[in-house]
Formats: C-alpha cells, sequence, structure tokens
C-alpha cells in the first residue's frame, strides 16, 4: 500500500541518522551534567534551616557536592 512504503522509507536507518542519533544524546548527557553540577552547588548554598526543612544535613551536602559531575544517581547501570 502507499502509505506502508512511506513509513518504510522514513525509520530505515541511514549512516547520517545514526550521527545526528549520537550527536542528540551527547549533548543530551553534557546538560545532564551540567544541571547536576548547578543543583548541588545550589543544594550547598543552602542555609542550615532549609537544609533542615527538606531532611538533610551539612555532611549529607558535602557528601553530595564532592561526587563528580557524571555521577548521576538517576542514571540506571
Amino acid at each position: 500500500m502507499k502509505g506502508q512504503k512511506s513509513l518504510v522509507l522514513m525509520h530505515s536507518p541511514s549512516h547520517h541518522g545514526g550521527l545526528s542519533h549520537l550527536f542528540h544524546d551527547v549533548v543530551g548527557q553534557l546538560a545532564r551534567w551540567r544541571q547536576l553540577h548547578y543543583q548541588r552547588m545550589e543544594l550547598a548554598r543552602l542555609s542550615d534551616a532549609a537544609l533542615h526543612d527538606i531532611g538533610m544535613s551539612r555532611a549529607d551536602v558535602m557528601q553530595e557536592v564532592e561526587r563528580p559531575f557524571w555521577d548521576d544517581p538517576l542514571k540506571k547501570n
């Protein structure tokens, strides 16, 4: 059928599409690492009272801030 042929053409793999997907993945990962760094720095700036409100101690914060930027707690291994 006509519609099915165009669908097949849209989803056929190509070298160019693979590079585009790889580029998108790399940019997304860099953005996530930047976000993690920013969040950890914001956490470090919170007052002790604010940390108490969210159930964290200064020691918890220091442990989180010292993690490398690529150490993503949400990433599934």
